[in-house]
């Protein structure tokens, strides 16, 4: 019985996000989304007691496999620069191959819905920039790397490129994929958070 219950809540989350990602500007009814499960609304509603429940589970799921990942990348990398380029190289592979879901995180798809769910989907990056900017300071403290500025300021600049490249996926009907040419884009980045290393 429960695993009937996870298999028809995990096919409405997936048909919600496979919505997301053929029609991204759309607005999501749950009687186009039942409609799509091959369910009633009711049933939806058995699942999810509304849809603000919908995102707010996507959104968790986006947080558990982005941020568990990012703990294994703190727990195993030594050096704070290979950490934070493996962190942003994480969320932009994530992003890029759920496409449905970044209509969520960068509040696309939740234009017209509930003002706090937005706020919701926003700490998604507040979390990660938080995370940079603790290695931030933990380079600088731990390895003597020099930022070029405060460790908020670098860690403001490294999410608006990730941020940026996340929103130009979306913006481009998922076809500029954010982790290309990541490396070149990266060393970019890269010197623009650290001063030279004598």
């Amino acid at each position: 019985m429960t695993e009937q219950k996870i298999s028809r809540r995990e096919a409405i989350l997936h048909a919600l996000v496979e919505l997301l990602e053929k029609d991204p500007g759309a607005r999501i009814t749950t009687a186009g989304l039942a409609k799509s499960v091959g369910v009633t609304e009711a049933a939806l509603y058995r699942h999810f007691p509304s849809k603000r429940k919908m995102f707010e589970a996507l959104i968790e799921f986006a947080e558990e496999a982005v941020f568990s990942r990012c703990q294994v990348i703190l727990q195993e990398q030594e050096d704070v620069r290979v950490r934070l380029q493996q962190l942003v190289h994480l969320v932009l592979v994530f992003a890029e191959r759920n496409p449905g879901l970044c209509t969520v995180l960068t509040g696309d798809a939740l234009m017209g819905e509930n003002e706090a769910l937005r706020k919701r989907a926003s700490q998604f990056f507040e979390r990660l920039e938080t995370q940079v900017r603790q290695a931030l300071k933990e380079g600088e403290i731990r390895q003597g790397l020099r930022p070029r500025t405060s460790s908020a300021r670098g860690a403001d600049f490294v999410l608006v490129f990730m941020e940026g490249r996340v929103q130009r996926y979306v913006r481009s009907s998922f076809s500029r994929l954010p982790s290309n040419d990541f490396d070149e884009a990266w060393g970019l980045v890269s010197e623009a958070v650290w001063a030279a290393h004598s």
